[in-house]
């Protein structure tokens, strides 16, 4: 499927090549809480090696992996509900109604 074309700037030939980049700007808040969340994943997940590594126990291991998880899955909806309310809305106000099918696979990437 070709990526919706407005809502990046990315040419779609260019789709391998080069990021995108949303056009419309996160606020300084939801890049906070999500450089947050993504940090505490990070140090739960360095925390799950160190605890592997020295032979913790499963369930101890397990714990920390599920709290990792969280944090990931809690920045996936703020960044979801990010996308539908701009990057989404965007488009389908600019007449491209593509973008539903690109979220219609988003959330089949979550499922």
């Amino acid at each position: 499927m070709a990526s919706p074309k407005g809502c990046c700037d990315r040419p779609d030939q260019a789709a391998d090549a080069a990021p995108k980049h949303k056009r419309t700007p996160r606020s300084p808040e939801l890049q906070r809480d999500v450089q947050k969340r993504l940090n505490r994943a990070i140090g739960q997940l360095n925390g799950v090696k160190a605890m592997v590594e020295d032979n913790r126990y499963c369930g101890d291991v397990l714990t920390q992996l599920a709290a990792a998880e969280s944090a990931v899955r809690r920045c996936r909806e703020l960044l979801l509900r990010e996308h539908l309310r701009t990057c989404v809305v965007e488009e389908v106000r600019a007449g491209n109604d593509e973008v539903v099918d690109e979220v219609v696979d988003l959330f089949r990437t979550f499922s």
